[in-house]
């Protein structure tokens, strides 16, 4: 059991803010109402005894000495009505189920049923007991006993620090300020209050405070329940982690290797704030919380913070950040062309901008996407820009998407700027005719490569007629320049293009696309095609396999439809599933498909390329982009993910006129092919404040995560207006498993200060390595099957204990004793019986059955079929966990070799070790997991027998099985 604190106020009296004030409360004692069998309350003084050793009241007609309970004979600590004697009606409506608690003692697990005054009362004396019972009487130090804890030692010498008179107190105002300081996401407000709360509830009321209630204010506010529990279950002492328990949660929960207890003390060094701590190599609770907040232990895996992929493959290989329209603030219509969309753009890691090139007014090019003649940057002014910043943020290559709207004199001057101000930069080298791919990234660092047309090869002239492109061409009809040359009969509109702009294209030639048999017959590598979103759209969906293969050789450049005049995105994901490389992004606008084009694009070291999944690259293989299910040669993978809480959610920024509390809700979206895309939702966190407690647990199933993105959105189930607070997108391939928190981010992608959600992450990996891969893929469904098999008996277990009024913490011998008194003390239940000449023994009633004892069986029906499946299933799921792992194992003696044969180096190599490993992990840990299930559900039909005949209920059973006759023994798994 774990040992728990309170965290809420105890009126008129001191604050219960850790386990040792539990047990010094207990020890002064107070006043409690004892509930007798026949609904009658009578209070009593009850105090834990000097020794610890039992709990008395008085006064009693009983013996002094029959007057207690010694604490190791209490079985349960149960908190509300959970007794058949506080459940019954004449008391249902006397008192709120918080102020009620039962200790279930002895070996018949008889209880004592009492009430408290508040609920503060319940949880001091609930923890004080369940701390006792967990870990006997060595208990921390109580307050005033002159050892302090180290994290009251450390709180104190911040007060010493801020009182800068030595007069024992400080004012309310710097006491505020210091605990933000402390933790800056908490809001001033929040902190006043609990000030003014706790002076008044300890009738202290003035300008200052001392340090004791300094203490309290800190421990009340800024102790997060979820890590406190999650330190308890780590650490040795329950106060704080040593080093080996550190070590032990690194490892076991979060994934790392090779740690060292040398690794551990640097953890400590960096996080733990008081001295003694940092010392003696303790991390306690607050050290624990900061480095759980830190960048080191983010949900972003830090090696992709850093270019991390092979950058050596063609360009036609990589997803290339673009942007369309970049000097644009606003709208396509109304928009402010303005030079900063460029330097936001470059900022972000863009490597594809698009250019349209207008006639000037004073007879030099210029830029600008609006009908707003007066709206439009100075083509000069955008290259000087672009040159400054072009590899600020990434050193690969830049592609200027060039879209010629201007006459052939300004575009000899656009090209005599671009030769001049970008210079060596400008990519001109002829293309290698002897070549079939394009020059890699790596190759091209450092390097602009201009997109756009090229004179024919015959053309001698300083000008020619080329065939134009669809895109621009909406704007140039608002502006009233659609009346450019149109041949007769229809066809490709021509323009006019001058020789010098002609000669600056290289690598990426526009070309008009016919269609794939044509392009794969006649298109050169260094030629490219750029397709509207509609007509991408139309292939997607008719020939998806087709389009992956172009995309293979080619680049492929997909713009926006022109009716899309408020400047909204498309969703990059329905043409990356295809292969496109280049989708070109409205970066102006905030929403769902930016988040989705933005957290792409971190997992590279931001550089603004992404290799693409090896499927859409390797030179013999198929894939569907609209694949329903997982895909040949390709293993899926299962994401297990838990969203824990929230902290410092922030209110919706366009909501009404409501109240400053937010009532949330975390959706969690996987975007990718269509088998992956799929959305959960957790409940609604209830007037929680700034930092609800969600605790739900949410599954998905990867069928290519290669291309899978994870979305968390934050939103308001109370709003008025506007339901957005928060979200955050990274892609499959960069989670980090174990407890992490998730950096919150507002709708334009900013972060959001302090704002983070905390979950917890677990899934298989994939190798890279197909035959390795496609071993851990037969693990998949015996994977799930496993899971689902324990889940639902818990499940079951869960509804059918709390059906009794116990808690997940009792054994099925106390359910059963406790339905058998339950029907004993009623006068009008009918006959129940479990028969014991079944192994899986029914329970059977006779005569009219109450709703509240039908639900019961109903529950208990369930439990057994449940509890059946799993036993009769166990084996044939454990043996196909077995024979993956142990296949996995076989691969292991040949690892290195099959590494090298598959040239997997750098990065690759060290992915595909971490991977083999995480595996082979996870199928011994479900395995044992299994297996102990498996355990359990026997031992539970053992003790259904046993106290089916003790108390009474049972027929046709002689004598209860012997537990080893119905544990069929699992072989262990090899290590």
């Amino acid at each position: 059991k774990k040992k728990t604190v309170s965290f809420s106020t105890m009126p008129n009296d001191r604050k219960i803010n850790s386990t040792a004030a539990c047990i010094s409360f207990m020890l002064e004692g107070c006043e409690l109402k004892k509930v007798r069998s026949n609904s009658r309350m009578y209070s009593r003084f009850f105090v834990l005894d000097a020794d610890m050793r039992s709990v008395r009241w008085e006064p009693s007609k009983k013996d002094s000495e029959k007057a207690k309970i010694e604490i190791k004979s209490v079985k349960e600590v149960r908190v509300g009505k959970k007794t058949p004697v506080l459940r019954s009606n004449g008391l249902s409506d006397q008192f709120p189920d918080e102020c009620a608690f039962s200790i279930i003692y002895g070996d018949n697990y008889e209880s004592l049923d009492l009430v408290a005054s508040s609920a503060d009362v319940v949880s001091a004396w609930v923890m004080g007991l369940r701390y006792l019972v967990s870990y006997g009487k060595h208990t921390p130090e109580a307050p005033g006993t002159g050892h302090p804890s180290l994290r009251t030692s450390w709180i104190s010498s911040v007060f010493d620090l801020a009182d800068l008179e030595k007069s024992g107190r400080i004012p309310v105002s710097r006491a505020v300020q210091l605990i933000k300081a402390l933790n800056p996401g908490m809001k001033t407000s929040t902190i006043e209050l609990k000030f003014k709360e706790l002076q008044k509830a300890s009738e202290r009321p003035g300008a200052e405070v001392a340090c004791d209630l300094f203490v309290e204010v800190y421990c009340e506010l800024c102790t997060r329940p979820e890590i406190f529990f999650l330190l308890v279950q780590f650490s040795s002492n329950k106060e704080y982690l040593g080093l080996k328990d550190l070590l032990m949660f690194l490892e076991v929960e979060q994934g790392m290797e090779g740690v060292t207890e040398e690794k551990c003390l640097e953890i400590v060094g960096k996080y733990e704030p008081s001295k003694e701590g940092r010392e003696k190599g303790y991390l306690a609770i607050d050290g624990f919380t900061r480095y759980l907040l830190s960048a080191d232990c983010s949900i972003f895996d830090p090696q992709h913070r850093k270019v991390c992929q092979d950058m050596a493959q063609p360009l036609s290989h990589y997803y290339i950040s673009s942007a369309h329209s970049a000097c644009l603030l606003e709208d396509n219509f109304w928009g402010r062309s303005d030079i900063s969309g460029y330097i936001s753009a470059l900022g972000l890691g863009c490597r594809s901008i698009e250019l349209v090139l207008w006639d000037g007014p004073e007879g030099e090019p210029v830029v600008y996407t609006s009908p707003s003649a007066a709206s439009c940057v100075p083509f000069r002014a955008v290259v000087g820009l672009i040159d400054q910043h072009a590899f600020a943020a990434s050193a690969y290559p830049l592609i200027l998407c060039l879209v010629v709207r201007c006459s052939a004199a300004q575009q000899r001057l656009a090209a005599q700027c671009l030769r001049k101000t970008l210079g060596e930069k400008l990519y001109l080298e002829p293309p290698n005719p002897a070549a079939s791919y394009l020059p890699s990234p790596e190759q091209l660092k450092g390097r602009i490569l201009i997109k756009g047309k090229k004179l024919p090869p015959g053309c001698q002239d300083s000008e020619g007629e080329v065939s134009d492109e669809e895109e621009g061409w909406e704007l140039a009809r608002r502006l009233g320049q659609e009346d450019r040359e149109t041949p007769e009969g229809g066809g490709p509109r021509r323009v006019r293009l001058s020789r010098e702009l002609s000669e600056l294209v290289s690598l990426c030639q526009a070309v008009p696309f016919q269609d794939f048999e044509s392009s794969r017959r006649g298109q050169r590598y260094w030629e490219m095609c750029s397709f509207s979103e509609v007509e991408a759209g139309r292939f997607a969906n008719e020939c998806p396999a087709e389009l992956v293969s172009y995309n293979k050789r080619f680049l492929s450049r997909v713009y926006p439809s022109p009716m899309r005049i408020d400047a909204s995105n498309m969703n990059p994901q329905d043409f990356w599933k295809c292969g496109c490389q280049m989708v070109a992004m409205n970066y102006q606008t905030p929403g769902l498909m930016m988040d989705l084009n933005t957290g792409w694009f971190r997992q590279n070291g931001a550089c603004g390329y992404v290799l693409r999944p090896a499927i859409m690259r390797e030179e013999v293989s198929y894939f569907s982009a609209n694949a329903k299910d997982s895909l040949p040669g390709v293993p899926a993978q299962l994401l297990h993910l838990k969203v824990i809480s929230g902290q410092n959610l922030p209110k919706p920024k366009g909501s009404g006129a409501k109240g400053e509390v937010v009532e949330p809700y975390v959706c969690a979206e996987i975007h990718g092919i269509p088998a992956d895309c799929a959305e959960h939702r957790t409940k609604t966190a209830l007037q929680s404040g700034d930092n609800p407690v969600f605790d739900e647990s949410l599954e998905f199933q990867i069928n290519l995560p290669e291309l899978a993105v994870l979305r968390f959105v934050v939103l308001d189930d109370d709003y008025i207006g506007d339901e957005f607070i928060a979200q955050y997108t990274i892609p499959f391939e960069c989670l980090q498993p174990g407890y992490r928190h998730v950096p919150l981010q507002s709708l334009a992608g900013e972060p959001l200060p302090h704002a983070t959600l905390f979950v917890h992450y677990t899934s298989t990996k994939a190798t890279g390595i197909k035959a390795i891969d496609e071993v851990f893929r037969t693990a998949t469904q015996p994977l799930r099957e496993a899971t689902d098999l324990r889940e639902n008996v818990q499940n079951a277990l869960v509804s059918f204990k709390e059906l009794c009024g116990l808690t997940p913490a009792a054994n099925m011998k106390q359910c059963i004793l406790t339905v058998a008194a339950w029907l004993l003390h009623s006068d009008s239940a009918p006959s129940v019986t479990l028969n014991l000449a079944e192994q899986y023994p029914p329970m059977e009633a006779q005569g009219p059955i109450p709703d509240l004892l039908r639900k019961v069986l109903t529950a208990y029906e369930t439990m057994i079929q449940t509890s059946r499946m799993l036993i009769e299933s166990a084996d044939a799921v454990y043996g196909k966990l077995i024979q993956a792992q142990q296949a996995g194992m076989d691969f292991h003696k040949e690892l290195h070799r099959i590494e090298a044969k598959e040239g997997l180096r750098g990065r690759k190599l060290q992915k595909a070790l971490e991977s083999f490993a995480w595996n082979i992990t996870v199928l011994k840990g479900q395995a044992d997991l299994l297996k102990h299930a498996k355990a359990e559900a026997l031992d539970n039909l053992w003790q259904i027998h046993n106290a089916g005949q003790s108390c009474g209920i049972g027929r046709n059973g002689s004598a209860s099985p012997e537990p080893s006759r119905l544990r069929t023994p699992l072989e262990p798994i090899p290590e």
